[in-house]
């Protein structure tokens, strides 16, 4: 799968190339290419943002900057996500959709946003991670590569995608590990028993459990 990042800060997502994802990039499972939008100006000085029209603070992206750093990776397969206070909330859905396309092209808006001519031109959809904002769309753009890029096949077993939090409704069970006794607190005896039939009704009733205890909407 490939990701092109439209961005004017690249640097920023140095910390993919760590973990599951890094190695997800070293075995070309997926593609992160990081565009800088700034290259694609035609300004002396790479000037990328001018005052709003109209008034008011701060400093709007300009449309054709963003325009022909858009064209330089663009392909026919390719689909256009805006991150953005103003998007859709990204879920578990949205995830597994998104992880079926070939070709994802993220744009990143900074300052107040991008002109919303070039916007209405060239993005498909608009996407947020929280009804919050934040300094510019790279941190949320993170969160999609990284989300999507688990569903990739070949990224995980697909075992860790089957009992993960929501990937079935439900948030995801507890997990124990050695040593056996920690703080005199001890694993509980089920999952020391072997039997594999028991230990699965257990995992699917704590996993009802604790979601009626942190997240009962999503029980509704």
């Amino acid at each position: 799968m490939r990701f092109d990042v439209l961005t004017l800060f690249p640097e920023m997502f140095d910390c993919l190339n760590q973990s599951i994802i890094g190695r997800a990039v070293e075995k070309e499972l997926i593609d992160i290419n990081l565009v800088n939008i700034r290259y694609f100006s035609n300004n002396k000085h790479k000037k990328v943002d001018d005052t709003p029209y109209g008034g008011g603070s701060g400093m709007v992206m300009m449309p054709d900057v963003v325009y022909r750093a858009f064209q330089s990776v663009k392909t026919k397969k390719a689909k256009v996500v805006y991150m953005t206070p103003q998007g859709k909330k990204l879920d578990q859905k949205k995830v597994e959709d998104l992880s079926k396309q070939e070709h994802l092209i993220i744009l990143c808006g900074h300052y107040e946003g991008i002109d919303q001519r070039v916007l209405d031109k060239i993005v498909d959809e608009e996407i947020s991670i929280g009804d919050y904002v934040l300094t510019g769309g790279e941190i949320p753009a993170m969160v999609l590569i990284d989300s999507v890029s688990r569903y990739v096949k070949g990224v995980l077993k697909e075992d860790s995608i089957k009992e993960e939090s929501f990937a079935n409704g439900l948030l995801e069970y507890p997990q124990y590990t050695r040593p056996e006794a920690f703080e005199g607190e001890k694993v509980p005896d089920i999952l020391l028993s072997g039997n594999h039939q028991n230990i699965e009704k257990w995992r699917k009733e704590k996993s009802l459990e604790i979601t009626k205890k942190k997240r009962p909407d999503l029980l509704k």
